[in-house]
């Protein structure tokens, strides 16, 4: 949980960074390939090409397209269409998709975490539910495949490091993650990139270094690694905590206008969805399956 914790406060920063300092004046689609491109050269120098299966790096680098490399081709578009506090809003249903991918992929069903995802649902929901704008649907929707793919990708890479017999550290192999992620992005670049839209200050250069080296190249792994501490009750819950999390650094630094009372209420119900996870919900689900 300390893993999982720990990158919710590095990425509370990245929503206010893209919408404040790149969206609509650098390109989208440039952005998401500098930053998978910076990630990646932080785990080149430790990854590993003997004692990997093909299966394995195929499947790694699958995950990687998914969670990092479609989710920011989506993501970043929505920043376009939305601002902060309302892509924010609408990550709420990725806990959902996190639950339900994993059940689905183990075979089972386990309702007891889909009410802790739920209930964390809610509680981010509460936070900012203001007037929308016209690009509402579109922006939903768009984020919604954002969501999508990110609950793909970390549920796929949690199966996989529990399946996998493999027996070299995690960071070896990681490279393969962001190198999947990387073709994703290169294609979409070369098909989609405007390139006279590139950064033009040292300040978006600034931003977009952070967010490569830092944001992504070290939270993706830690989060991944985080995800397979933990039950997917508790993933699905820390997937919401960015949202107060978010909103927080958003009001500190940038002072947009959150309702600060609906913000206090809503972040104390996602707590409350954790501590119900954490200390009714894991026992009721090891209970039911040992039964069965």
């Amino acid at each position: 949980m300390n893993y999982l914790a720990a990158v919710t406060l590095l990425w509370a920063f990245s929503f206010s960074l893209i919408g404040v300092y790149l969206a609509g004046q650098v390109d989208s689609w440039f952005s998401v390939w500098i930053r998978i491109a910076l990630a990646s050269v932080v785990f080149l120098p430790f990854i590993k090409f003997r004692g990997v299966s093909k299966a394995l790096i195929g499947k790694l680098m699958t995950i990687g397209g998914f969670q990092l490399g479609l989710m920011y081709c989506f993501y970043y578009q929505s920043f376009l269409l939305l601002s902060v506090p309302e892509v924010l809003l609408f990550t709420v249903f990725t806990p959902i998709y996190v639950t339900l991918l994993y059940d689905f992929l183990k075979g089972q069903f386990s309702p007891w975490y889909l009410v802790t995802a739920v209930i964390a649902v809610a509680g981010a929901a509460f936070i900012k539910f203001a007037g929308i704008n016209e690009n509402f649907l579109m922006g939903f929707l768009v984020v919604q495949g954002a969501n999508l793919c990110f609950a793909i990708g970390q549920v796929g890479y949690k199966v996989i490091m529990e399946k996998e017999p493999v027996d070299l550290p995690q960071r070896t192999v990681f490279g393969y993650f962001y190198l999947g992620a990387l073709c994703v992005a290169s294609v979409a670049f070369a098909l989609m990139g405007n390139i006279e839209k590139l950064p033009t200050t040292s300040l978006q250069w600034g931003v977009l270094i952070y967010l490569g080296l830092i944001a992504s190249g070290l939270g993706y792994f830690i989060w991944n690694k985080g995800a397979t501490m933990v039950n997917a009750g508790a993933l699905a819950v820390m997937n919401n905590a960015l949202v107060p999390a978010g909103l927080i650094v958003n009001i500190l630094i940038w002072n947009r206008d959150v309702d600060l009372v609906r913000l206090s209420i809503g972040g104390a119900i996602i707590l409350l969805s954790l501590f119900i996870n954490e200390t009714w919900v894991k026992k009721r689900v090891t209970q039911s399956r040992a039964q069965a």
